[in-house]
């Protein structure tokens, strides 16, 4: 029943935000994406208010079965500092996402006016494909309990990439997924609209002439027949989204498994976090160059969280069964660090200019 409730309420949010609050395409605003940000913050933040009286009370049986990472029922307390836990990882970990998806918009040229409906479309995506990967992940995790010390070193592994190793952007068109996308569907050299598809001789729109738009080869438009159902620019970015959110779900699970493995908890931290992606990306987008150290940041951030995971029965012991309250607030001082070190060297940057 409580997953019902909570699956309704957010396909119910999602409705108000594109048919009613984004019902017809614009550029949003730095002003209306730091607001809906605010918006997505109070309502993942408020909802720690309903775990801590759900888990007290157990209602619908959350906080009844033993949560497997430190071997302890979840009780109001508890399970409130772990979905506060999970949800500042979490959304510290889609930060990094918007460098991506910054760097996917800038490649296919998206004109502004339709980066939300992608967004949308590609967070709706990610809610049904990260709900999959929850659900085999606490599985794994029921049956077999080693799968955390995997978790844990893969972590580590990755944090240990993301802080000594340099990754180049790579060219979206030799992604394999895309690659194979323009292989099975025809795909039109300009955009039409916010349309994803559109049919054979169909006129495309004003924004098809953004310098630098993506061309696809004349041959393969001209080939097609009149009618027959095309692919637009705006599609190939929305593939483009949907990969990279999978590649990053591959790092975030694990992330959030490492904190707690009830799968309530779990799966309303990540959602949360993934709802208010779209309006913090518009927010932070012409940003993100400007915060160099947030990468360092998130690579500490795994980096404690994989330990965390290793060390957890021995932390329960030193440090009681709120021990991951010490790691919300070690979370929480990392990112503030990375932010603060950003700012201050790109004061000083723009100082000796």
């Amino acid at each position: 029943m409580i997953w019902i409730a909570f699956i309704t309420f957010v396909l119910l949010m999602l409705a108000l935000d594109l048919g009613v609050f984004h019902r017809k395409a614009h550029v949003v605003s730095v002003k209306e994406a730091l607001a809906w940000s605010a918006v997505w913050f109070a309502l993942g933040t408020g909802f720690a208010v309903f775990v801590y009286f759900a888990y007290d009370g157990q209602w619908f049986g959350l906080g009844s079965v033993a949560d497997a990472v430190d071997g302890l029922p979840n009780d109001g307390a508890t399970a409130t500092e772990k979905y506060l836990t999970g949800y500042v990882v979490e959304k510290s970990l889609s930060v990094d996402n918007i460098f991506v998806i910054a760097m996917v918009f800038g490649f296919f040229s998206v004109p502004p006016l339709y980066q939300h409906r992608v967004l949308f479309w590609g967070i709706l995506g990610a809610l049904v494909m990260r709900g999959a990967m929850i659900a085999l992940g606490a599985k794994l995790i029921a049956e077999f309990h080693w799968v955390l010390y995997l978790f844990a070193v893969f972590l580590i592994l990755t944090a240990v990439k993301m802080l000594f190793l340099k990754t180049e952007q790579t060219d979206p068109n030799k992604n394999l997924v895309v690659r194979m996308t323009r292989r099975l569907f025809p795909v039109t050299a300009r955009f039409h609209g916010e349309h994803f598809f559109v049919r054979a001789g169909a006129p495309a729109s004003r924004e098809s002439e953004v310098p630098g738009a993506p061309q696809a080869p004349d041959e393969v438009v001209e080939a097609a027949r009149p009618g027959r159902l095309l692919l637009t620019p705006l599609a190939l970015a929305l593939v483009m989204v949907e990969t990279t959110d999978v590649i990053f779900a591959v790092d975030s699970i694990p992330a959030i498994f490492a904190i707690t493995s009830d799968p309530f908890l779990v799966f309303t931290s990540n959602v949360f976090a993934i709802l208010g992606l779209r309006s913090l990306y518009f927010a932070l987008a012409g940003m993100v160059k400007k915060f160099r150290y947030l990468k360092v940041s998130l690579g500490l951030v795994l980096m404690v969280v994989g330990v965390k995971m290793l060390l957890a029965e021995w932390l329960k012991l030193a440090l009681g069964k709120h021990f991951n309250l010490y790691l919300l607030t070690v979370v929480l001082l990392i990112l503030a660090a990375g932010v603060a070190a950003s700012i201050l060297v790109e004061r000083r940057r723009m100082n000796t200019e």
